[in-house]
């Protein structure tokens, strides 16, 4: 049984390149992440071509953020392809909107709780509450659970306390911003190797470029998965 705790990022401009890398690749990665960047693409379409011509599982993350309506439908309207994730952002309204339009569907809705981009001073600027980063992560990840969500994303550095949280219990924590020792950490600026990911409560970690850019990308990422089982 193949390993899916590695979520290979699809950051590539389109499809084809999408798949040539999907090719490269081939039994390495069982599961991949295609993003909004993708989605003029043909982002969709490699979705349901990985999922259904492949057998592989497809994690969608659209960060949808709207009225509660527009999410719902939107959602829905995803959900009918049965992909395994979706992002939304964390507001409690919307991951109430997401989950109801991902009823009777296999998708799982992710809330996005601070992006692992930023930073204190980017909220700042942002207009987002005083407080340290990790303390904001687990407070909107539990609220995210209290409002429906499967799981959460959230970078490596919070997901221990996000696991200890009793509203976790069963859920997802999903962690982008992983790198493997000695990778550049790129705009990522709250990371962990996958290793220290896993064992803090991580279900799966999100790498990109450490493998898309490494010159053997399918060993690449069977290196990630060594430290994955070594954790």
């Amino acid at each position: 049984m193949q390993d899916d705790r590695l979520i290979v990022a699809l950051d590539v401009p389109n499809a084809v390149a999408g798949l040539d890398l999907a090719d490269r690749l081939g039994d390495a990665v069982s599961f991949y992440k295609i993003g909004l960047g993708m989605l003029t693409g043909g982002g969709l379409a490699l979705a349901n071509e990985l999922k259904t011509e492949r057998g592989k599982r497809i994690f969608l993350d659209m960060k949808l953020f709207d009225i509660g309506a527009t999410v719902e439908a939107a959602v829905r309207g995803i959900a009918q392809f049965d992909l395994d994730f979706l992002t939304v952002h964390g507001d409690p309204n919307v991951v109430r909107a997401a989950c109801e339009g991902a009823a009777g569907s296999q998708t799982k809705i992710l809330a996005v709780t601070i992006l692992t981009s930023l930073d204190r001073t980017d909220l700042d600027a942002a207009l987002i509450r005083d407080g340290a980063i990790p303390d904001l992560v687990v407070d909107r990840a539990a609220a995210a659970f209290e409002a429906g969500a499967h799981g959460v994303i959230a970078s490596p550095q919070e997901a221990a306390a996000i696991r200890a949280l009793p509203q976790a219990e069963g859920r997802l924590i999903v962690t982008p911003g992983v790198r493997p020792a000695g990778a550049d950490a790129g705009d990522q600026k709250r990371i962990a190797t996958p290793a220290q990911a896993i064992r803090d409560g991580a279900d799966h970690i999100v790498v990109g470029r450490p493998v898309w850019q490494a010159p053997d990308p399918a060993g690449a990422a069977r290196a990630i998965l060594g430290e994955i089982r070594g954790a």
